[in-house]
């Protein structure tokens, strides 16, 4: 049996490789709704499906949420009314915890979930998914730019983005060039911008004042 470890927030942040993660994450999963989303306070997740949702009539077909983790986006994306939605992570326990969310009418929230390393080609068709929703996988010691390319693939046309980075990430990664170039090619729309706190103001670690952009697009 693996022994549990307190959450740690700068745990979360050094991971390098995605080695790091599987690790990670598998000892986490257990206790990762309870130590991170109640007791660090994170939150943002929550604005990221919030404005994907403001868009949903758009959506039409299955919205592919990217790096899902225990399925907290998922959950709330059901209630907001998207019925249907596939996971991907690289986490098999995280996975396992998303498989087991239910919706009130005790429906598996996740049509489909999927384990995968998103550093590397996806085993998923083009031009399939309807919308694309992200969190936390855009962060430090995570996902750079580079998989959006892999992810605007499997886009459909039309298909709407919310895609949440963490501030100081975007910038460090260089994530404002690389959505300019791709609306320059005509691969997304000129992205809109929107600024949210992490975490909320019960965490008193050094992450507190920590922001994520939203990146609100949609893919041509």
């Amino acid at each position: 049996m693996k022994k549990k470890r307190a959450f740690n927030l700068e745990d979360a942040y050094s991971v390098r490789t995605p080695a790091d993660s599987v690790r990670l994450y598998g000892d986490w999963a257990d206790s990762y709704d309870t130590e991170f989303v109640t007791d660090a306070g994170y939150v943002s997740y929550l604005r990221v499906a919030e404005l994907l949702l403001q868009n949903a009539e758009g959506i039409e077909g299955v919205v592919l949420d990217i790096g899902c983790g225990t399925g907290l986006i998922g959950t709330r994306l059901r209630r907001g009314g998207i019925t249907s939605i596939d996971g991907i992570d690289i986490s098999p326990e995280m996975l396992e915890k998303a498989a087991g969310k239910k919706t009130e009418t005790n429906e598996p929230v996740y049509r489909r979930l999927i384990t995968a390393d998103l550093t590397k080609q996806l085993k998923l068709p083009d031009n399939h998914y309807a919308g694309l929703v992200s969190a936390g996988a855009f962060t430090s010691g995570h996902l750079g730019p580079e998989p959006l390319d892999e992810l605007w693939r499997v886009a459909a046309p039309g298909a709407i983005c919310a895609i949440g980075v963490k501030t100081s990430h975007y910038t460090a990664m260089k994530f404002e060039q690389k959505f300019a170039r791709d609306a320059d090619q005509g691969l997304i729309t000129p992205p809109k911008l929107v600024e949210v706190q992490i975490y909320e103001s019960h965490n008193h670690s050094e992450h507190a004042e920590d922001t994520a952009l939203i990146v609100v697009c949609q893919v041509n």
